[in-house]
């Protein structure tokens, strides 16, 4: 019996269900969903058996096919066994076939770039271009810094994969970007905090 009506009838009629539906639930309180068990069995015989094997070898030749794009193919071949109603049967067997037994998938996970707060750097050896200065060779690096929202680059040259060229590249790359003040600038090209011609 509800707590605020005097019978299951009257607090049944109050929440818009059937008096029965109401016992129902007083007597097992899980949700509907809770209670029903999902089905192992088939309705109908699979309409597909005869033909799965040709349907899954041009799936597995050619991954991008649809469901339709095959009811119709198979509608040509064996006209008259397909009606266009049981294509919604093709697409849950394509769908199961595909997540336990179709082609591998690439897996990737996206990610969220927030505007002025992640950057990647590298080093680039640049010795197997073969470049020379006055028919001297010319072993370098290049230091290569992007802000991962905007794509914004700088590169550096650098001559080893050391710190201090970790923390001049990145930065030279902030001095490009107008991070640090030329008042607060150090290094190289920066003398008594005037920028050095180049």
């Amino acid at each position: 019996m509800s707590k605020t009506e005097k019978n299951q009838e009257l607090a049944a009629a109050k929440a818009g269900m059937d008096p029965k539906t109401a016992r129902d639930y007083l007597r097992d309180p899980r949700l509907p969903n809770e209670r029903k068990k999902d089905r192992t069995w088939r309705t109908r015989s699979d309409p597909f058996t005869e033909v799965w094997e040709e349907l899954r070898e041009l799936v597995a030749t050619n991954p991008g096919l649809e469901a339709k794009t095959l009811m119709e193919a198979l509608q040509r071949k064996y006209p008259g066994q397909f009606a266009d109603g049981q294509v919604r049967t093709l697409q849950r067997r394509l769908k199961q076939w595909r997540a336990t037994d179709g082609p591998e998938r690439e897996v990737f996970f996206a990610q969220q770039h927030v505007a002025g707060r992640l950057g990647q750097s590298d080093f680039t050896r640049m010795n197997e271009l073969g470049i020379t200065i006055g028919a001297q060779s010319f072993p370098h690096m290049l230091y290569h810094f992007v802000l991962t929202y905007s794509n914004w680059e700088a590169v550096t040259l650098c001559y080893s994969e050391s710190f201090e060229s970790l923390s001049d590249g990145l930065q030279n790359a902030l001095w490009e970007l107008g991070a640090v003040p030329l008042e607060h600038r150090t290094g190289p090209d920066v003398v008594g905090g005037q920028q050095r011609q180049r």
